[in-house]
């Protein structure tokens, strides 16, 4: 989050609509990738330069352009002309920290969602954001570095699979949201793992570090409803919308995918109430251990209190004490500490103190 706000300074004074990238930047050039199709035909290809999408914009099949990398302002500024993109759009894309929203700027939409996906270890939860705009014969794809979870689709168009080579982009651009909400599912069963072995521990050995471990769940999962919370009011703008764009074929898909997103939703809210449970729960078991831990020494302390009066009371320097001079003080002494010691933990007993 710093490291966005320093960059963020970059953009201070400038005019709306200055491509400045804020982020991380993850790639050292852009890779740009090409598919186009329709039923009969097919084309990838990864291209040198973006002028080679250009011809693709005027053509009557779907067209595919993803770009891994956003921080070079010449490659975005370039495919914003080709396509028609306001500066602003252009502007949004470079800027890495965008909440999921949905533009519509007429002849296209510009979706902004968060693709969430899981560390080398699979212990940590990390946001990409994933650019999506598409119109009458195009869907262009903007991602901070390679790698994604599109490849099923990729491999649908490939092979024919489907309706997707059949249907246009705006099937193509539900397609894509719906892999990253699938995926979602994914992050959430490593969670929900993660949570259950968590709370076995807790139960059986709770210790300093689980504590930690939860406090690490409860942000990783406050990461993840930034991300998928708003992404509700996206899909749910897409099917609500009536324009030349979107087929009416397809809004039946696009609630699909807005019922899974509701879903998502309530697994996150579900996981979160377990974690604040887990919290309370954990607060509890070190509270009632400490507990415990007093209750043993006030028990031992209890008992050793009468002991130690009745050998404070004989160990005075007195000359003159009754029992000092008498042969069997002594054993007599130890016989009443011996009573009085039993006497104690059999009331105790009694009571089911220990």
């Amino acid at each position: 989050m710093a490291r966005n706000s320093s960059s963020r300074s970059k953009k201070s004074g400038l005019s709306p609509g200055s491509l400045v990238h804020v982020g991380r930047r993850k790639v050292d050039r852009p890779r740009i990738t090409l598919i186009d199709y329709d039923g009969e035909h097919f084309l990838e290809k990864e291209v040198e330069s973006v002028d080679e999408c250009f011809p693709f914009n005027l053509t009557s099949t779907v067209t595919w352009i993803n770009v891994d990398g956003v921080h070079d302002p010449e490659v975005i500024e370039k495919l914003g002309k080709a396509f028609g993109l306001h500066p602003l759009i252009l502007e949004d894309i470079m800027s890495t920290a965008q909440r999921p929203k949905l533009d519509d700027l007429e002849t296209s939409f510009y979706v902004v969602a968060r693709m969430v996906e899981l560390s080398g270890r699979g212990t940590e939860i990390v946001t990409e954001q994933l650019s999506l705009i598409f119109g009458k014969n195009f869907v262009l794809t903007f991602q901070e570095e390679p790698g994604d979870m599109f490849d099923p689709v990729r491999e649908r168009i490939r092979n024919g699979k489907g309706r997707i080579r059949k249907l246009g982009p705006d099937y193509l651009a539900y397609a894509l949201l719906d892999a990253v909400v699938d995926h979602y599912f994914v992050v959430l069963e490593n969670l929900g793992d993660r949570i259950e072995t968590l709370e076995e521990e807790l139960v059986k050995n709770p210790r300093q570090e689980t504590l930690h471990r939860i406090h690490a769940l409860k942000r990783e999962m406050l990461m993840f409803r930034k991300a998928v919370w708003p992404l509700r009011e996206v899909v749910a703008g897409i099917a609500r919308e009536e324009t030349p764009v979107i087929q009416a074929s397809t809004n039946i898909f696009l609630r699909d995918v807005y019922d899974h997103v509701i879903q998502v939703i309530d697994n996150v809210e579900t996981y979160r109430d377990m974690l604040a449970g887990m919290l309370e729960t954990y607060l509890s078991s070190i509270s009632n251990r400490m507990n415990e831990v007093m209750k043993i020494l006030t028990i031992i302390s209890t008992i050793f209190i009468p002991l130690t009066f009745i050998v404070g009371v004989y160990g005075m320097n007195f000359k003159f004490m009754p029992e000092i001079e008498w042969r069997f003080g002594y054993f007599l002494v130890w016989g009443v500490i011996i009573v009085v010691g039993v006497s104690l933990i059999r009331f105790f007993k009694r009571k089911k103190w220990f």
